[in-house]
Formats: C-alpha cells, structure tokens, sequence
C-alpha cells in the first residue's frame, strides 16, 4: 500500500471519548482521498476546450502515481 494512502488511513480514526477507543471513519477517509486527488489533479490549469481531453488524462495519471495506483 502506498505510505500516503496510510497517512491518510491513519488520519481517519476518531477517538470515542466515551468508549475510550478509537473507530475507523470511512466518510473521513472518502473526504481525505478526494481533497488529495482535487489537489493533484488541479495544478494550474489554463488550457483551451481544445486541451481538456490531455488535461484530464494527465490528471488521471498524476492521481494514480501518486497513490501508487497501477493500471
């Protein structure tokens, strides 16, 4: 598993204060991964309509290397 998909793992336990445990939260884990592929995948995109299609493949590339994602 790529080290940034368990920072992010890591990062979606909440403490029970009441339980005095900790509990997986998925939809944390779901906001985390989107915030980091919206942050990916938007450097500085200036194109044309023309350039959306080479846009949105490199997107899709820079999401997947960054997560360690093999096709």
């Amino acid at each position: 598993m790529n080290e940034r998909i368990k920072e992010l793992v890591e990062k979606s336990y909440i403490y029970d204060k009441q339980n005095d445990s900790s509990f997986f939260n998925k939809e944390k884990f779901a906001e985390l991964i989107v915030r980091e592929c919206m942050e990916v995948a938007s450097p500085n995109y200036m194109g044309t309509p023309e350039d959306s299609v080479y846009y949105v493949e490199q997107a899709i590339d820079r999401i997947a290397e960054h997560f360690g994602v093999e096709e």
